[in-house]
């Protein structure tokens, strides 16, 4: 047999021979000994990693059960530790499931760079910080940073009013406040950011509410949802209820109601006025923390049944957001201060003795001295005591931020066929004996309507001719033979006739989109028709269409891409909110008694995102009963103006008795506000700038910064569409500097 040469079997054989050689003369009892693999230089082949096991010579001694369970328990009580190797996160002696020990920390870092911090702890001497329970010691409060570094000066300023409001730091035992700020200056934002603030923090080191409830119009219910989406990316889930069953709602309702705890699943509920009143019952048997009523000025009537339901809530953190806190009179101004602090301005009855009495009287055109100089006092003393829990900022904070704006209230004469048409109106109704002390009665608002209507196209009170009702028996022998309601025809209406021009001017010497805004829906009727005759592309809002479809078509017509070239808005259906900055054109076709409704559906445009210059045309009819409006909007915004914006020199331009002249028609004027305002900027019907040395005109529009004719016009598509009807205009530029306008 053939045997392996190789050195490690030569070794191997070598050793096994000696062994054997020595067993022969060793006892037979002695054990047989481990061969060692070594050549005769003394070479080991065991491998050098390789060590001999010792033998265990200590032994457990016998504990008993109680020395046992404490050895166990010295085991698992020894603090986890992060395997990383030089750890030192804050985790990293901390057991888990422990209160971390020493002084309670902030949520964000007060010290970091652009920290908004709305509360600092007093400050401690040496001796105070070694006697204060640590447990107990207050801490910052700061804006998240996510939303600290997106908020604008005046943004910032206006969370921290907010949060020293609710917190009952501004005035004691009071936690509500109205974010009054003017349209497009980010009160959603700030809003947010104090729900936000309020859910996660507080100086007691936890959150300072559970819950909380955002009320506002049904159209931005969906825009409340993406906004919060949009500013916390996904860091909290809100419940939206946008529609649904009774049943589902009231079962979404109460399941927010009974969350409870320190992370809230759903901590923010977003629900319409409509579906909050409706559903109230379910809403009021707990608590939440917070309320904010969006558009706040639909709470202007007390005695309501959403302002019941409201102000029923167990809640005693109270924000109200409205661009226009006053609309019509104070004591609307009064129902608003007293949902957010109630008895901060006395009862209802008090107020208007106190205060809404004598101010009104101090600022009529007829006041004596006497009462102009206690109408002052009064206002004084009361924008004392609401400015503690008002703010207040307007747009001019937003030159810095957006394009110009140019707004022109550009009067347009009748045509013959309204003119005739009014007059006969007038002859036959007699409204002007229905009316009394300045007051409109119920009988008159039908002829009121019918005017303003009339006023936009004859067309609207087509049938009303047809019928012979009051005030057009005859009317219908005025029209053109074969006339006809199916389809437009501008040229018998001033406005429509202006309006075609403007649209026609537009469409061909520029890319701009144009928003057309009407207090009625048959005038939106009348848009459409004259849309497809000219072939322009549009869209329409108004109360038929549903919630979700609105945000849909607004999402589409802001898009650069999309073709539409026009935006039909019912002032009436949602146009509060709205974000519209696709277009930078808009017209409003006719006026509202109610300002606020104006000015909310002017600011659709100028908002946020703004690229280009923007241009809103208020027309009017001259000589009619809506520049009696306009003038009755300059003297409620004068009172605003006055109350809420705090301008001492506002002019007093019209009486109340005026008003008794709403049923009239001047044919000879170019424009009735004009001729009434006494302007200082013309003589003889031309503009002049500045006004005349020794000019004995004492009163100017203070909104308005000059008026102008067809030679003092900027805006070229105005200047084009001239000479259809247009017979005066009035210009406002939101911050002339930047354009060199006196």
């Amino acid at each position: 047999q053939r045997r392996s040469l190789a050195p490690s079997q030569l070794a191997k054989r070598k050793a096994g021979d000696e062994e054997e050689e020595e067993d022969r003369h060793l006892p037979t009892t002695r054990k047989r000994q481990k061969p060692v693999s070594e050549t005769e230089s003394g070479e080991c082949y065991r491998s050098p990693f390789r060590k001999p096991l010792a033998q265990l010579t200590n032994r457990p001694h016998c504990m008993d059960s109680s020395q046992h369970e404490a050895f166990i328990r010295s085991i698992l009580s020894k603090p986890f530790k992060v395997p990383i190797p030089n750890y030192k996160g804050p985790l990293g002696l901390r057991a888990l499931g422990i209160k971390r020990a020493g002084l309670r920390s902030p949520l964000h870092d007060p010290f970091e760079e652009g920290a908004l911090v709305l509360y600092e702890p007093p400050l401690l001497s040496a001796h105070d910080q070694l006697k204060i329970d640590k447990d107990k010691a207050p801490v910052h409060v700061v804006v998240d940073p996510v939303l600290g570094r997106v908020l604008r000066p005046h943004q910032r300023e206006g969370v921290k009013f907010l949060w020293d409001c609710v917190t009952s730091r501004r005035i004691p035992g009071s936690h509500g406040c109205i974010m009054a700020d003017e349209m497009g200056l980010g009160k959603t934002l700030q809003c947010i950011t104090l729900m936000w603030t309020l859910l996660r923090q507080s100086p007691d080191c936890k959150p300072e509410i559970e819950k909380a409830m955002v009320v506002s119009p049904s159209s931005l219910v969906r825009n409340w949802y993406n906004e919060v989406e949009k500013w916390l990316g996904g860091r909290i889930q809100p419940l939206a209820i946008d529609g649904g069953s009774k049943e589902e709602i009231d079962r979404k309702l109460v399941g927010f109601m009974n969350q409870r705890g320190l992370r809230v699943p759903s901590p923010i509920l977003i629900i319409s006025y409509e579906t909050f009143r409706l559903h109230a019952e379910a809403l009021q048997k707990g608590s939440v923390g917070l309320v904010i009523c969006d558009e706040g000025h639909r709470l202007k009537n007390s005695e309501n049944q959403t302002y019941q339901a409201l102000n029923s809530l167990n809640t005693p953190r109270r924000v109200l957001i409205s661009g226009t806190p006053i609309q019509n009179d104070l004591l609307e101004y009064f129902s608003l201060v007293h949902f957010v602090n109630s008895g901060i301005l006395g009862t209802a009855q008090e107020f208007k003795r106190h205060f809404e009495i004598p101010i009104l009287k101090g600022r009529d055109a007829d006041a004596s001295e006497a009462e102009r100089h206690k109408g002052e006092e009064r206002l004084k003393e009361l924008i004392s005591i609401v400015n503690r829990c008002l703010i207040r900022r307007t747009s001019d904070i937003l030159s810095k931020y957006l394009p110009v704006k140019i707004e022109q209230v550009v009067c347009c004469r009748l045509t013959p066929l309204q003119a005739e048409l009014y007059k006969n109106f007038l002859k036959q109704a007699k409204p002007v004996e229905e009316l009394k002390e300045g007051k409109i009665s119920v009988s008159s608002l039908s002829s009121i309507t019918s005017l303003k209507k009339l006023c936009n196209h004859p067309a609207l009170i087509h049938d009303k001719c047809v019928e012979e009702e009051e005030g057009f028996m005859g009317a219908l022998d005025l029209f053109p033979a074969g006339y006809s309601t199916k389809s437009v025809e501008p040229q018998l209406s001033g406005k429509m006739l202006v309006l075609d021009y403007i649209l026609a001017v537009t469409k061909s010497t520029s890319n701009d989109k144009v928003v057309l805004v009407s207090n009625y829906t048959q005038t939106l009727d009348l848009f459409e028709k004259l849309c497809r005759s000219r072939r322009y592309l549009y869209v329409r809002l108004d109360g038929t269409m549903s919630i979700k479809k609105r945000a849909k078509i607004v999402e589409r017509f802001n898009s650069p891409s999309s073709p539409e070239f026009i935006f039909m808005l019912s002032s009436k259906a949602g146009g509060c909110g709205l974000n519209l900055i696709g277009a930078n054109r808009l017209v409003m076709f006719d006026p509202d008694w109610n300002p606020a409704n104006d000015e909310q559906a002017m600011a659709r445009v100028w908002r946020d995102g703004q690229k280009k210059t923007c241009y809103i045309y208020r027309l009017l009819s001259t000589g009619t009963i809506e520049e009696k409006i306009f003038q009755r909007q300059t003297h409620k915004k004068a009172l605003s103006s006055c109350v809420v914006d705090e301008e001492q020199d506002v002019e007093r331009h019209f009486s109340l008795g005026e008003l008794k002249e709403l049923f009239t028609l001047n044919e000879t004027t170019t424009s009735d506000t004009h001729d009434k305002i006494k302007c200082r900027r013309c003589v003889n019907g031309h503009q002049v700038r500045p006004p005349p040395e020794g000019s004995d005109c004492t009163s100017d529009l203070s909104q308005w910064n000059h008026c102008a004719d067809k030679r003092g016009l900027q805006d070229s598509v105005l200047k084009a569409a001239w000479d259809a009807a247009v017979t005066f205009t009035f210009h406002h530029h939101s911050h002339e500097e930047q354009r060199g306008i006196p």
